[in-house]
């Protein structure tokens, strides 16, 4: 009887243990592949494929075709085009920017241009067109930089309560980027990513000011700076930061309501000119065709766009007050 349990024991020993042996040399055997592989990818003379494999840098194009990328790097426009994007989370590329521009350009020109005969008139309005691309990344920026106003106080008590809770500053905002909507989310994870990839926290905390330049995270960052320097409690002074923003946001909101009539009265003001030249040119075109048919006719049509244009600016300057 004890023999026959000892060659079971022996049996079932041997058994696993070949098993084990099968698996582990497997494992090795995948591992040695890998290696391999690494290694012989590693020791190609091709440096493209060197930094294919070793390269873990941000790889960040202008334009999605090669030889346009290549001119875009040289103009010192391109990277403020660049950020103006990221700053509106629109996926496009520099290059396409300055293409849809041109194609804006181009297009109601020639149409106005062989309407009009008329080369300033053809001009005036390319230019005008052209800005409509522009004026549309600035809108969706200015959109996204409204919400990022409107969460970052919430996302602020939130690092309050990660920082009472026992948590660092650095999981505070991994919490934050994990549970606050976008743009807050997507933002502070960006952050989170380049402190943990090794960044200095300065230097993340600046990448995030430079891609959000906005007071209140600017005030945010500065005194988490400041008692990053002197120490101290951080959250208690979060929290008083937070209530200032919140603070100022409502400041802010009651400018608005307030210069509401004169912002109004501007954008009545500056698009009645355009509106009745259109609806007269419909109703009478011979009386309105004077204007680009005649050198008394084009010299009003600038003078009158061009004071349409500093109006603009002046009510633009009295009812945009910095909080």
């Amino acid at each position: 009887m004890e023999l026959a349990i000892g060659l079971i024991f022996l049996g079932v020993f041997a058994v696993v243990a070949l098993v084990l042996t099968a698996s582990g040399g497997g494992s090795a055997r995948d591992a040695k592949r890998v290696q391999s592989s690494l290694e012989s990818a590693l020791a190609t003379e091709s440096q493209q494929t060197r930094e294919q494999i070793v390269n873990l840098r941000k790889n960040e194009q202008f334009s999605a075709i090669p030889w346009l990328n290549e001119k875009l790097l040289k103009f010192e426009l391109t990277p403020y085009l660049h950020r103006l994007l990221q700053q509106a989370n629109l996926k496009w590329t520099a290059g396409r920017l300055l293409t849809m521009t041109a194609a804006c350009f181009a297009v109601p020109a020639y149409l106005v241009y062989l309407r009009t005969d008329t080369l300033g008139a053809a001009i005036g309005m390319g230019i005008v067109a052209s800005l409509a691309p522009l004026g549309w990344v600035r809108f969706q920026r200015g959109r996204r930089f409204q919400k990022f106003e409107q969460i970052f106080p919430e996302a602020i008590d939130l690092m309050v309560s990660g920082l009472r809770a026992g948590h660092s500053l650095i999981a505070a905002m991994g919490l934050v980027a994990r549970e606050c909507p976008e743009p807050v989310g997507s933002e502070f994870k960006i952050c989170f990513d380049e402190q943990n990839y090794g960044l200095d926290l300065k230097i993340a905390l600046d990448n995030l000011i430079l891609r959000m330049p906005l007071q209140d995270l600017r005030i945010a960052v500065i005194a988490i700076l400041i008692q990053k320097e002197s120490g101290g409690n951080l959250a208690e002074l979060l929290e008083k930061t937070s209530h200032t923003i919140r603070e100022r946001f409502r400041l802010k909101r009651q400018v608005l309501v307030h210069t509401s009539q004169g912002r109004l009265t501007g954008m009545v003001l500056t698009m009645l000119p355009l509106v009745l030249g259109v609806v007269m040119y419909l109703v009478n075109p011979a009386l309105m065709s004077v204007l680009w048919t005649r050198p008394l006719g084009v010299k009003l049509m600038w003078i009158a766009s061009g004071m349409i244009v500093l109006g603009g600016l002046v009510i633009r300057n009295i009812v945009n007050m910095e909080v």
